[in-house]
């Protein structure tokens, strides 16, 4: 049998269908698992096993009675400290917010406890969403299960590790620059960016107004379409919200589907000539490329604008939102932010409004250019991180793989991105691949990737650690 801890969300959910668990047993033996494995991993901030366990006891006696919500009823998921928890502070990992205590739920936290999902507590970040794994702060950096002398990805550090290392079976993450799916290559899980606007971002700390996302991460492309079902929806007061994302679902209705006869344009000069991998890292892409045309695909090769272009309309943007939010702390408190945010904030202080002017109408013509690709193909196949997780005491290797990688195109563009395992290197880190889908058309992309994971076994390996 399955130990509890590797048990998903769709695996729970049937488990508790069939009263072969109940959500007090999971959440007993997820408490004693983080008990044991925390100390070493911090992917947690604040861990609620009290007000936890009181939601178990409460969904036990609804499923019970016949009254289960659907898939998530009795599960537990961490919250990325960026994203307000009712009760709970929201401290974005700094020292800034140490006593801002949210007065309730997020959107998305509220969507996913009407399904039963059960709040496990705030997970660590890098600080503000921004910095890096930082020694400087309130709270001790996560680290990487397969190696914890490796960071985890970031900025969704801790849900990446969590999720990783068998702390709960799902987690929220945002992505402005990759920090969904950078964590689910680093840490070899499935990291989901939605379509811009699918997802409600009301009460989740902004970094950057036009490309903030929120997505799940989980231990496979199915759960990760049922915690998306969950979260996806209309709201008229966040202003990036969209009446799109009132669309059908459940998004996971072509996970068996198989991609024969379907066509995948690889990007790769992304890679190649943009910025050249790790071999390892290319050696697997060309792997995963063999893979869905030996499932029946037709991959071909598709040019996109160069990565330095896509990077540079991102810095760009988001140092010039954030410097808007961030303003009047860095002036009164600069000392209270670790040095990395810091030094990633300031920036935008240089920015001028003819700089982001002209980083927006470039933005457009490159929201042009993937939409003319998605014409021609399914679903896009390209590198997430170019280099493995590097060693989290080597600041200046850090500092220089953190920005080698080809996410922040899809922040630009808004399109929806999935990050997840495609290979361990020697030293048995982590590898990943990313595929990209049309605006709003998650259900293909889950479809790829799912079919992908079916036809490999990169997913159920497990990390090391215990």
């Amino acid at each position: 049998m399955t130990a509890l801890h590797w048990l998903g969300i769709a695996e729970t959910s049937q488990a508790f269908t069939t009263r072969g668990l109940s959500p007090v047993e999971l959440l007993s033996g997820l408490l004693a698992r983080i008990e044991q494995l925390d100390p070493r991993l911090h992917a947690f901030i604040r861990l609620d096993a009290e007000a936890a366990m009181d939601a178990a006891r409460f969904a036990e006696k609804e499923i019970s009675a016949g009254r289960k919500r659907g898939p998530l009823h009795g599960v537990p998921i961490g919250v990325k400290d960026i994203v307000d928890v009712a009760g709970l502070p929201t401290t974005c990992h700094s020292k800034i917010l140490l006593g801002n205590v949210a007065k309730q739920d997020a959107v998305v936290v509220g969507r996913l406890r009407q399904e039963g999902a059960i709040v496990i507590g705030k997970l660590a970040t890098h600080e503000f969403a921004i910095g890096g794994p930082s020694f400087d702060l309130p709270f001790p950096p996560a680290r990487n299960p397969w190696n914890p002398e490796h960071h985890p990805g970031g900025s969704s550090s801790g849900s990446g590790a969590g999720v990783c290392a068998g702390l709960f079976p799902g987690a929220l993450g945002t992505d402005t620059g990759g920090s969904v799916r950078n964590p689910a290559s680093a840490c070899g899980v499935v990291g989901l960016k939605p379509t811009y606007g699918l997802v409600s971002r009301r009460g989740v700390f902004p970094l950057s107004f036009t490309l903030d996302h929120v997505g799940p991460l989980t231990r496979s492309v199915a759960d990760a379409a049922l915690m998306l079902d969950a979260m996806a929806g209309y709201d008229p007061s966040d202003p990036g919200s969209t009446a799109s994302a009132n669309s059908a679902r459940p998004l996971g209705h072509m996970l068996e589907r198989r991609v024969r006869g379907l066509r995948i344009g690889f990007v790769r000069h992304f890679h190649e000539a943009d910025m050249l991998a790790d071999m390892e890292v290319a050696t697997a892409l060309e792997e995963v490329a063999r893979v869905l045309r030996a499932e029946g695909a037709d991959v071909r090769n598709v040019t996109l604008p160069s990565l330095n272009e896509f990077g540079a309309v991102n810095r760009v943007v988001l140092c010039s939102e954030a410097w808007s939010i961030h303003a009047r702390w860095l002036r009164d408190r600069p000392g209270d932010y670790g040095q990395l945010a810091r030094r990633r904030l300031m920036p935008g202080a240089f920015m001028s409004s003819g700089d982001y002017v002209g980083a927006q109408r470039r933005r457009l013509q490159m929201i042009a250019a993937v939409e003319d690709a998605l014409r021609d193909v399914d679903v896009l196949l390209c590198a997430s991180s170019m280099d493995p997780a590097s060693r989290i005491e080597d600041a200046e290797e850090t500092q220089r793989t953190y920005s080698r990688q080809a996410r922040t195109p899809f922040n630009v563009t808004g399109h929806p991105a999935l990050a997840m395992m495609s290979g361990l290197t020697r030293k048995g880190l982590p590898l990943s691949v990313q595929f990209v889908g049309r605006y709003f058309d998650e259900a293909m992309l889950l479809r790829v990737a799912a079919a992908y994971e079916q036809a490999t076994e990169w997913h159920k390996q497990k990390p090391p650690i215990g």
